[in-house]
């Protein structure tokens, strides 16, 4: 059966400086990936690939629901199905969520928009934000709540939710973990990539995968975020006789 995403020898670098160094990840449809590491480990170097970011210079293979995507611009990733929740939403002043709605709508070109709208919209209390400007004076996790909005109505094959946790209270974080949850699909494949643990303390990924100097070292299930609970990145680095690398910005003058 087709994943919804596989990633082959990723490698990525921003001028001279090699970030990804052959990254192998499998997400199938139906299942939530979380993603962990700690600073500088390539988590959001990874996001900003798959998405197609401009300033990066990416080798291997990138495969969404089967068909490569690796070169293709932005918006194409987009419409095959490829989805990004941001760390910090930004705000879009004078665009208002229903503005959105309606682009999307007219870019799906299809009945069931409509009912996917209607569905969201209730679920996730969202019409007292529809006529407001996209993320413009809302809380933390009243943007998140957004982000997982236009996430159901997009209907991607693929959501890559780049530390949604980030800036949370305990409140905030236990209620975006219940609505990725709630977002589980046999036709969507998650990737959550997150820092810490807190958020997976409230919801159940089918595997977590642990990135360090730009690889993915190791796979598992819950074990994985309880040992790094108790004993943190380095306990793996030293593991696995990893030498941490010297940070380049600190040979600058």
């Amino acid at each position: 059966m087709t994943n919804a995403l596989e990633v082959s020898g990723l490698r990525a670098s921003v001028g001279d400086l090699e970030i990804l160094k052959g990254v192998d990840l499998e997400v199938p449809f139906g299942e939530i990936h979380a993603l962990m590491g700690p600073n500088g480990s390539g988590k959001s170097t990874l996001s900003h690939v798959l998405m197609g970011k401009g300033e990066f210079t990416a080798t291997g293979s990138v495969l969404l629901a089967g068909t490569e995507i690796l070169g293709l611009p932005v918006d194409e990733r987009a419409r095959l199905g490829l989805f990004e929740a941001f760390q910090y939403p930004v705000e879009v002043p004078g665009v208002s969520l229903q503005d959105l709605v309606g682009e999307l709508a007219a870019a799906a070109g299809n009945g069931s928009f409509a009912d996917r709208v209607d569905s969201a919209t209730s679920r996730l209390g969202m019409d007292r934000f529809l006529d407001r400007p996209i993320n413009q004076g809302l809380s933390g996790g009243e943007k998140k709540r957004s982000e997982m909005f236009q996430m159901a109505i997009a209907s991607p094959k693929v959501a890559v939710l780049d530390e949604i946790d980030s800036g949370l209270d305990v409140d905030a974080v236990r209620e975006v973990a219940g609505l990725v949850e709630g977002s589980r699909s046999d036709s969507l494949g998650v990737l959550l990539i997150t820092h810490y643990s807190r958020m997976l303390n409230y919801m159940k990924p089918d595997r977590i995968h642990v990135m360090i100097d730009g690889r993915i070292v190791r796979s598992g299930g819950s074990e994985v975020a309880k040992d790094l609970e108790a004993s943190g990145y380095e306990a793996v680095r030293a593991e696995l006789g990893l030498v941490r690398e010297r940070d380049p910005l600190l040979d600058l003058p």
